[in-house]
Protein backbone atom coordinates (compact mmCIF):
# COMPACT_ATOMS: atom_id res chain seq x y z
CA UNK A 1 0.00 0.00 0.00
CA UNK A 2 1.95 3.48 -1.28
CA UNK A 3 1.69 6.06 1.73
CA UNK A 4 0.78 9.54 1.32
CA UNK A 5 2.53 10.46 4.54
CA UNK A 6 6.49 11.62 4.04
CA UNK A 7 8.84 9.18 5.29
CA UNK A 8 9.92 10.92 8.31
CA UNK A 9 9.51 8.02 11.13
CA UNK A 10 10.47 4.60 12.05
CA UNK A 11 7.36 3.31 12.49
CA UNK A 12 6.16 0.12 14.70
CA UNK A 13 3.73 -2.12 12.63
CA UNK A 14 0.82 -1.20 14.45
CA UNK A 15 -2.00 1.15 15.01
CA UNK A 16 -2.72 2.57 18.64
CA UNK A 17 -6.60 2.75 18.41
CA UNK A 18 -8.02 4.07 22.30
CA UNK A 19 -6.47 3.65 25.77
CA UNK A 20 -7.72 4.27 29.28
CA UNK A 21 -5.35 4.77 32.02
CA UNK A 22 -2.25 3.84 31.47
CA UNK A 23 -3.46 0.73 28.83
CA UNK A 24 -4.02 1.22 25.37
CA UNK A 25 -5.22 -0.81 22.59
CA UNK A 26 -4.49 -1.29 18.22
CA UNK A 27 -6.79 -1.45 15.73
CA UNK A 28 -6.23 -4.98 15.83
CA UNK A 29 -7.54 -5.27 19.45
CA UNK A 30 -4.36 -6.08 21.18
CA UNK A 31 -3.16 -4.67 24.78
CA UNK A 32 -0.03 -2.80 25.52
CA UNK A 33 0.93 -1.38 28.53
CA UNK A 34 1.89 2.32 27.96
CA UNK A 35 5.24 2.76 29.64
CA UNK A 36 6.15 5.46 27.17
CA UNK A 37 2.98 7.87 27.24
CA UNK A 38 3.66 9.49 24.11
CA UNK A 39 7.21 10.50 25.26
CA UNK A 40 6.36 12.00 28.56
CA UNK A 41 3.56 13.95 27.14
CA UNK A 42 0.08 12.00 28.38
CA UNK A 43 0.87 13.03 32.47
CA UNK A 44 -2.79 11.72 33.09
CA UNK A 45 -2.97 8.70 31.14
CA UNK A 46 -5.56 8.14 28.53
CA UNK A 47 -9.03 9.34 29.11
CA UNK A 48 -9.01 10.55 32.54
CA UNK A 49 -12.44 11.09 33.80
CA UNK A 50 -11.60 14.26 34.95
CA UNK A 51 -9.80 15.26 32.05
CA UNK A 52 -11.84 14.97 29.28
CA UNK A 53 -15.33 16.73 30.54
CA UNK A 54 -13.32 19.66 30.64
CA UNK A 55 -11.97 19.76 27.35
CA UNK A 56 -15.42 18.83 26.41
CA UNK A 57 -16.66 21.95 27.86
CA UNK A 58 -14.00 24.42 26.32
CA UNK A 59 -14.45 22.87 22.87
CA UNK A 60 -18.23 23.66 23.26
CA UNK A 61 -16.63 27.54 24.32
CA UNK A 62 -14.09 28.15 22.77
CA UNK A 63 -11.00 26.50 20.51
CA UNK A 64 -9.04 28.91 19.07
CA UNK A 65 -8.99 33.03 18.90
CA UNK A 66 -6.75 35.44 18.50
CA UNK A 67 -3.95 37.21 20.90
CA UNK A 68 -4.93 40.28 19.47
CA UNK A 69 -7.75 40.37 22.91
CA UNK A 70 -7.36 39.66 26.31
CA UNK A 71 -6.50 35.73 27.54
CA UNK A 72 -8.05 35.23 31.02
CA UNK A 73 -7.05 31.21 30.33
CA UNK A 74 -3.72 32.56 29.72
CA UNK A 75 -3.33 34.70 33.12
CA UNK A 76 -5.26 31.68 34.75
CA UNK A 77 -2.53 29.48 34.04
CA UNK A 78 0.58 31.44 33.83
CA UNK A 79 -0.28 32.47 37.82
CA UNK A 80 -0.14 28.96 38.24
CA UNK A 81 3.12 27.67 37.02
CA UNK A 82 4.72 31.02 38.43
CA UNK A 83 3.38 29.62 41.47
CA UNK A 84 4.69 26.56 41.36
CA UNK A 85 8.04 27.52 39.88
CA UNK A 86 8.98 30.92 42.09
CA UNK A 87 9.18 32.57 38.39
CA UNK A 88 6.83 35.65 37.71
CA UNK A 89 6.35 35.47 33.58
CA UNK A 90 4.70 32.76 30.96
CA UNK A 91 4.89 33.16 27.33
CA UNK A 92 3.04 30.29 25.63
CA UNK A 93 3.48 28.64 22.18
CA UNK A 94 2.68 24.81 21.23
CA UNK A 95 5.69 23.14 21.63
CA UNK A 96 9.23 22.12 23.17
CA UNK A 97 10.64 23.47 19.89
CA UNK A 98 8.93 26.99 19.92
CA UNK A 99 10.05 27.24 23.64
CA UNK A 100 13.38 26.28 23.48
CA UNK A 101 13.48 28.73 19.83
CA UNK A 102 12.36 31.65 21.91
CA UNK A 103 14.54 30.64 24.92
CA UNK A 104 17.79 30.78 22.53
CA UNK A 105 16.27 34.48 21.04
CA UNK A 106 15.38 35.94 25.34
CA UNK A 107 19.43 35.07 25.58
CA UNK A 108 20.54 36.97 22.37
CA UNK A 109 18.36 39.92 23.01
CA UNK A 110 19.38 39.74 26.58
CA UNK A 111 22.81 40.27 24.83
CA UNK A 112 22.48 42.85 22.68
CA UNK A 113 20.62 44.80 25.42
CA UNK A 114 24.04 44.84 27.26
CA UNK A 115 25.96 45.95 24.09
CA UNK A 116 27.14 42.20 23.12
CA UNK A 117 26.93 42.42 19.24
CA UNK A 118 27.74 38.68 18.62
CA UNK A 119 25.82 36.89 21.80
CA UNK A 120 26.80 33.13 22.25
CA UNK A 121 25.44 30.55 24.17
CA UNK A 122 26.79 27.81 26.25
CA UNK A 123 25.11 24.26 25.43
CA UNK A 124 26.21 20.56 26.16
CA UNK A 125 27.47 17.20 24.81
CA UNK A 126 24.36 15.09 23.99
CA UNK A 127 21.80 17.54 24.34
CA UNK A 128 18.70 17.84 22.83
CA UNK A 129 16.78 21.06 22.32
CA UNK A 130 14.25 20.58 19.23
CA UNK A 131 14.78 20.30 15.05
CA UNK A 132 14.00 23.55 13.87
CA UNK A 133 17.20 25.15 12.43
CA UNK A 134 18.79 26.75 15.86
CA UNK A 135 17.35 24.46 17.88
CA UNK A 136 19.01 21.76 16.20
CA UNK A 137 22.39 23.69 16.37
CA UNK A 138 22.31 23.86 20.07
CA UNK A 139 21.45 20.53 20.04
CA UNK A 140 24.31 18.00 20.27
CA UNK A 141 23.91 15.02 18.07
CA UNK A 142 25.87 15.11 14.90
CA UNK A 143 23.53 12.33 13.49
CA UNK A 144 20.71 14.81 13.85
CA UNK A 145 22.80 17.85 12.60
CA UNK A 146 23.85 16.16 9.75
CA UNK A 147 22.81 17.13 5.81
CA UNK A 148 20.66 20.68 7.60
CA UNK A 149 24.31 22.52 7.66
CA UNK A 150 25.02 25.45 7.75
CA UNK A 151 24.32 25.63 11.52
CA UNK A 152 23.35 28.67 13.21
CA UNK A 153 26.50 30.28 14.70
CA UNK A 154 26.66 31.08 18.45
CA UNK A 155 27.05 27.92 20.71
CA UNK A 156 29.87 27.26 23.03
CA UNK A 157 29.61 23.16 23.97
CA UNK A 158 30.86 21.76 26.73
CA UNK A 159 30.91 18.55 28.27
CA UNK A 160 27.71 17.73 31.21
CA UNK A 161 28.43 18.20 34.34
CA UNK A 162 32.22 20.13 34.53
CA UNK A 163 31.82 23.27 36.01
CA UNK A 164 35.65 24.15 35.86
CA UNK A 165 35.28 24.12 31.86
CA UNK A 166 32.24 26.66 32.40
CA UNK A 167 34.12 29.11 34.30
CA UNK A 168 36.82 28.67 31.96
CA UNK A 169 34.67 29.37 28.90
CA UNK A 170 33.22 32.30 30.94
CA UNK A 171 36.51 33.76 31.72
CA UNK A 172 37.79 33.43 27.89
CA UNK A 173 34.27 34.44 25.94
CA UNK A 174 33.23 37.93 27.19
CA UNK A 175 30.16 37.25 23.84
CA UNK A 176 29.10 34.61 26.40
CA UNK A 177 25.30 35.67 27.56
CA UNK A 178 23.80 32.32 28.68
CA UNK A 179 24.04 28.64 29.82
CA UNK A 180 21.29 26.08 28.24
CA UNK A 181 21.19 22.68 29.22
CA UNK A 182 18.48 20.19 30.11
CA UNK A 183 18.07 19.35 33.87
CA UNK A 184 18.08 15.83 32.76
CA UNK A 185 19.13 14.96 28.82
CA UNK A 186 16.21 12.91 27.75
CA UNK A 187 17.13 11.91 23.74
CA UNK A 188 20.63 11.80 25.09
CA UNK A 189 19.74 8.94 27.36
CA UNK A 190 18.71 10.25 30.76
CA UNK A 191 21.89 11.86 31.59
CA UNK A 192 20.84 14.61 34.84
CA UNK A 193 22.95 17.15 35.73
CA UNK A 194 24.10 16.55 38.79
CA UNK A 195 22.60 18.85 42.00
CA UNK A 196 25.77 20.51 42.93
CA UNK A 197 26.48 21.17 39.41
CA UNK A 198 23.44 22.98 38.88
CA UNK A 199 23.92 24.99 41.61
CA UNK A 200 27.83 25.54 40.63
CA UNK A 201 25.73 26.82 37.22
CA UNK A 202 23.58 29.17 39.43
CA UNK A 203 26.49 30.70 40.98
CA UNK A 204 28.53 31.24 37.66
CA UNK A 205 25.21 33.10 36.33
CA UNK A 206 24.75 35.50 39.22
CA UNK A 207 28.51 36.47 39.01
CA UNK A 208 28.49 37.24 35.18
CA UNK A 209 25.38 38.82 35.09
CA UNK A 210 23.96 35.45 32.53
CA UNK A 211 20.80 33.73 32.39
CA UNK A 212 20.38 30.11 33.37
CA UNK A 213 18.05 28.53 31.18
CA UNK A 214 17.25 25.45 31.77
CA UNK A 215 15.17 23.40 29.56
CA UNK A 216 12.43 20.96 31.71
CA UNK A 217 10.60 20.37 28.58
CA UNK A 218 10.35 15.95 28.80
CA UNK A 219 11.52 16.18 32.86
CA UNK A 220 9.35 19.39 34.16
CA UNK A 221 5.59 18.79 35.00
CA UNK A 222 5.92 16.21 37.85
CA UNK A 223 7.79 13.81 35.92
CA UNK A 224 10.83 13.60 38.39
CA UNK A 225 8.57 13.71 42.05
CA UNK A 226 8.75 17.96 41.78
CA UNK A 227 7.16 20.22 39.95
CA UNK A 228 10.59 20.81 38.13
CA UNK A 229 13.48 18.78 38.34
CA UNK A 230 15.90 21.86 38.99
CA UNK A 231 13.91 22.12 42.64
CA UNK A 232 15.32 18.58 43.61
CA UNK A 233 18.79 20.91 43.59
CA UNK A 234 16.84 23.91 45.65
CA UNK A 235 17.74 26.47 43.00
CA UNK A 236 15.65 28.81 40.05
CA UNK A 237 16.18 29.33 36.36
CA UNK A 238 16.34 32.69 34.72
CA UNK A 239 14.64 31.02 31.91
CA UNK A 240 12.80 27.88 31.91
CA UNK A 241 11.09 25.92 28.40
CA UNK A 242 8.35 23.61 29.43
CA UNK A 243 5.88 21.40 27.39
CA UNK A 244 4.84 17.84 26.15
CA UNK A 245 3.33 16.95 29.81
CA UNK A 246 1.72 20.58 30.49
CA UNK A 247 -1.67 19.84 28.38
CA UNK A 248 -1.45 16.39 28.87
CA UNK A 249 -1.39 15.69 24.92
CA UNK A 250 -2.79 18.62 23.87
CA UNK A 251 0.21 20.63 22.45
CA UNK A 252 1.23 23.34 24.91
CA UNK A 253 4.67 25.11 25.24
CA UNK A 254 5.77 27.64 27.73
CA UNK A 255 8.72 29.87 28.27
CA UNK A 256 8.69 30.58 32.27
CA UNK A 257 11.24 33.37 33.20
CA UNK A 258 12.87 35.16 36.05
CA UNK A 259 13.30 38.92 37.30
CA UNK A 260 16.47 38.84 34.73
CA UNK A 261 14.57 37.77 31.53
CA UNK A 262 11.12 38.28 31.90
CA UNK A 263 10.85 42.07 30.36
CA UNK A 264 13.77 40.80 27.30
CA UNK A 265 10.85 40.41 24.99
CA UNK A 266 8.42 43.18 24.22
CA UNK A 267 5.31 43.63 21.79
CA UNK A 268 6.73 42.72 18.36
CA UNK A 269 9.88 41.17 19.60
CA UNK A 270 8.15 37.42 19.57
CA UNK A 271 4.76 35.87 18.60
CA UNK A 272 2.44 32.79 17.72
CA UNK A 273 -0.60 32.19 16.31
CA UNK A 274 -1.39 28.93 18.12
CA UNK A 275 0.14 29.66 20.91
CA UNK A 276 -2.39 30.26 24.27
CA UNK A 277 -5.06 29.25 21.94
CA UNK A 278 -7.89 28.34 24.82
CA UNK A 279 -7.96 24.68 24.38
CA UNK A 280 -4.37 24.40 25.23
CA UNK A 281 -4.66 26.59 28.02
CA UNK A 282 -7.65 24.68 29.40
CA UNK A 283 -5.59 21.57 29.04
CA UNK A 284 -2.71 23.26 31.14
CA UNK A 285 -4.92 24.28 33.74
CA UNK A 286 -6.82 21.18 34.47
CA UNK A 287 -3.77 18.83 34.44
CA UNK A 288 -1.86 21.11 37.19
CA UNK A 289 -5.42 21.21 39.04
CA UNK A 290 -5.60 17.52 38.45
CA UNK A 291 -2.06 16.31 39.75
CA UNK A 292 -2.63 18.44 42.71
CA UNK A 293 -5.75 16.87 43.81
CA UNK A 294 -4.42 13.56 43.28
CA UNK A 295 -1.49 13.42 44.59
CA UNK A 296 0.51 12.93 41.03
CA UNK A 297 3.90 14.04 42.59
CA UNK A 298 4.24 11.80 45.51
CA UNK A 299 2.81 8.94 43.20
CA UNK A 300 5.27 9.57 40.32
CA UNK A 301 8.34 9.83 43.11
CA UNK A 302 6.97 6.33 44.80
CA UNK A 303 6.18 4.60 41.85
CA UNK A 304 9.89 5.61 39.89
CA UNK A 305 11.39 3.99 43.76
CA UNK A 306 9.34 1.28 43.09
CA UNK A 307 10.20 1.07 39.41
CA UNK A 308 14.20 1.37 39.82
CA UNK A 309 13.94 -0.92 42.60
CA UNK A 310 12.57 -3.41 40.51
CA UNK A 311 14.78 -3.18 38.06
CA UNK A 312 17.61 -3.26 39.97
CA UNK A 313 16.76 -6.48 41.43
CA UNK A 314 15.87 -8.10 38.55
CA UNK A 315 18.57 -7.09 36.00
CA UNK A 316 21.22 -7.78 38.93
CA UNK A 317 24.48 -8.69 37.91
CA UNK A 318 23.34 -9.25 34.44
CA UNK A 319 26.36 -8.34 32.23
CA UNK A 320 25.78 -6.29 29.66
CA UNK A 321 23.67 -3.60 32.24
CA UNK A 322 25.74 -0.54 32.07
CA UNK A 323 23.41 2.20 34.33
CA UNK A 324 19.91 2.49 35.44
CA UNK A 325 19.66 5.92 36.07
CA UNK A 326 16.79 8.93 35.99
CA UNK A 327 15.15 10.56 38.97
CA UNK A 328 10.45 9.81 39.39
CA UNK A 329 9.34 8.14 36.59
CA UNK A 330 11.83 9.29 34.05
CA UNK A 331 14.18 6.43 34.01
CA UNK A 332 16.65 4.91 31.02
CA UNK A 333 18.62 1.05 31.36
CA UNK A 334 22.14 1.60 29.51
CA UNK A 335 23.34 -1.08 27.84
CA UNK A 336 26.51 -1.63 26.42
CA UNK A 337 25.11 -2.46 23.00
CA UNK A 338 22.48 -1.21 20.54
CA UNK A 339 19.27 -2.50 21.84
CA UNK A 340 16.54 -0.54 18.94
CA UNK A 341 15.04 -4.08 18.59
CA UNK A 342 13.80 -4.12 22.05
CA UNK A 343 10.96 -1.76 20.65
CA UNK A 344 9.35 -4.13 18.83
CA UNK A 345 10.27 -7.29 21.03
CA UNK A 346 8.46 -5.27 23.79
CA UNK A 347 5.27 -4.65 21.94
CA UNK A 348 4.95 -8.29 20.91
CA UNK A 349 4.80 -8.84 24.89
CA UNK A 350 2.21 -6.05 25.31
CA UNK A 351 4.57 -3.20 26.42
CA UNK A 352 5.50 0.24 24.74
CA UNK A 353 8.72 1.52 25.50
CA UNK A 354 11.30 3.55 23.63
CA UNK A 355 14.96 3.15 22.82
CA UNK A 356 17.15 6.52 22.60
CA UNK A 357 20.68 7.00 21.79
CA UNK A 358 21.27 3.52 20.60
CA UNK A 359 21.44 1.64 23.51
CA UNK A 360 19.18 3.36 26.58
CA UNK A 361 15.83 1.98 27.33
CA UNK A 362 13.40 4.80 28.18
CA UNK A 363 10.55 5.01 30.40
CA UNK A 364 8.38 7.92 30.77
CA UNK A 365 5.10 6.10 32.19
CA UNK A 366 2.31 8.61 32.98
CA UNK A 367 2.47 9.64 36.15
CA UNK A 368 -1.03 7.93 37.14
CA UNK A 369 1.00 4.47 36.97
CA UNK A 370 -0.23 2.37 39.86
CA UNK A 371 2.19 -0.13 41.78
CA UNK A 372 0.55 -3.03 40.05
CA UNK A 373 1.37 -1.58 36.58
CA UNK A 374 4.83 -0.98 37.74
CA UNK A 375 5.36 -4.62 38.58
CA UNK A 376 3.46 -5.69 35.47
CA UNK A 377 6.16 -3.20 33.76
CA UNK A 378 9.04 -4.44 35.57
CA UNK A 379 7.49 -8.28 34.87
CA UNK A 380 7.42 -8.05 31.05
CA UNK A 381 11.04 -5.90 31.04
CA UNK A 382 13.31 -7.70 32.98
CA UNK A 383 12.99 -11.09 31.27
CA UNK A 384 12.79 -9.58 27.72
CA UNK A 385 16.32 -7.47 28.65
CA UNK A 386 17.96 -10.62 30.32
CA UNK A 387 16.99 -12.89 27.07
CA UNK A 388 17.85 -10.11 24.53
CA UNK A 389 21.87 -9.67 26.26
CA UNK A 390 21.95 -13.12 26.62
CA UNK A 391 21.30 -13.93 22.35
CA UNK A 392 22.60 -10.51 21.09
CA UNK A 393 26.26 -10.02 21.16
CA UNK A 394 27.86 -6.45 22.07
CA UNK A 395 29.39 -4.17 19.10
CA UNK A 396 32.76 -4.34 18.77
Amino acid sequence: MTSHVMNTYGRLPFALSHGRGCRVWDTEGRSYLDALAGIAVNTLGHGHPKLVPALQDQIARLIHCSNYYAAPLQEALAAELCRLSGLEAAFFCSTGLEANEGALKIARKFGHDRGIARPEIIVYDKAFHGRSIATLSATGNPKIQAGFEPLVEGFVRLPLNDLDAVRAAVRANRNIVAIFLETIQGEGGINPTRWDVLQGLRAICDEHDLLLMLDEVQCGLGRTGKWFAHQWAGIRPDVMPLAKGLGSGVPVGAIVAGPRAKDVLGPGNHGTTFGGNPLAMRAGIETLRIMQEDGLLANAQAMGERLRAGLAEGLAGQAGVVEIRGQGLMLGIELDRPCGALLGAAAERGLLISVTADSVIRLLPALIISAAEIDELVGILVPLVREFLQSAPPQP
